[in-house]
C-alpha cells in the first residue's frame, strides 16, 4: 500500500518566521488554489481582528514545510502580517485552517 499524505508540517513559533528564507515561486500552481487561499486568508484576517481567534497557517520555507498558530493582522497583496511585525509571504503559504 503506497503513503499518498503529504509531508508533516514542522511547529514553528511566530517569533522565529523572521529568521526563515522564502523562495520566489508560489507553492500552489492551481488558480482556484491561489483564490481559495485569498478567500481564507481574508476570513483568517476578519476572526483575528475581530474576536483574536488564532488560526493555523502551514506554509513552506527553503527547508520544508512549517506551521505556525497565530493570529493574523494583517493580509496586504504579498504578504500575510502576524504580531510583532512578523510576516509570511503568502505565496509561500500552502493552507489556512480557521
Amino acid at each position: 500500500m503506497t503513503n499518498n499524505t503529504q509531508p508533516q508540517a514542522i511547529s514553528i513559533d511566530k517569533e522565529n518566521i523572521s529568521g526563515l528564507k522564502f523562495p520566489d515561486t508560489d507553492v500552489l500552481k492551481s488558480n482556484d488554489d491561489i483564490k481559495m487561499r485569498a478567500i481564507h486568508l481574508e476570513r483568517a484576517l476578519k476572526l483575528g481582528n475581530l474576536e483574536h481567534n488564532k488560526i493555523k497557517i502551514i506554509f513552506e520555507d527553503t527547508e520544508g514545510r512549517k506551521q505556525v498558530d497565530t493570529t493574523v493582522w494583517g493580509v496586504t497583496d504579498k504578504r500575510v502580517i502576524l504580531k510583532q511585525g512578523v510576516v509570511i509571504p503568502i505565496h509561500r503559504i500552502l493552507e489556512v485552517k480557521v
